[in-house]
């Protein structure tokens, strides 16, 4: 059996652990960190369900080894909102109504922050752009356009809204 042992940090925490080498790193996240905000549904890098940030970089972590994590800073869904609040982009999805079901929720929410931390100010076409990789059934995208549009109006320099 092949194995590696890894350390990386998770949404600020140390994690050290000794992983299959075929161990993907959402089966890393939802199955050995119980982080399950994580969704798995294409597995070949197609639907952005699985989106997480690495070292701030979008990744799709249903074709990443989780032994590539290693010496790296991951983020996740369940990193987002802070001591009890939500993160400005979860809230503008609430207010602008961008999610029914909530299955991809989790990859844009994730993908709108990578887009977010590098242009704090981007217009529609670019909003377009970065989401072009998420895949949507329920809601089409034009209210989760508005919200990713919404914070980027409002934020101040800490990345709240203003």
């Amino acid at each position: 059996m092949n194995v590696v042992e890894m350390h990386c940090t998770v949404n600020g925490r140390p994690v050290r652990d000794t992983v299959l080498v075929r161990l993907t790193v959402a089966e890393f996240l939802r199955d050995r960190l119980g982080l399950r905000g994580t969704k798995v549904s294409c597995e070949m890098q197609v639907c952005g369900a699985c989106t997480i940030l690495v070292d701030g970089e979008p990744v799709s972590s249903c074709c990443m080894l989780a032994a590539d994590l290693d010496g790296r800073r991951v983020e996740t869904i369940e990193g987002l909102a802070r001591g009890g609040e939500l993160h400005p982009l979860q809230a503008a999805f609430w207010e602008h109504n961008a999610f029914q079901c909530g299955f991809c929720t989790p990859g844009f929410l994730m993908m709108s922050k990578a887009l977010l931390d590098t242009e704090p100010d981007p217009g529609p076409e670019l909003v377009r752009e970065w989401l072009d990789g998420n895949i949507c059934r329920c809601t089409g995208y034009r209210s989760i356009e508005q919200a990713v549009l919404s914070v980027a109006t409002t934020r101040d320099g800490d990345g709240r809204p203003g």
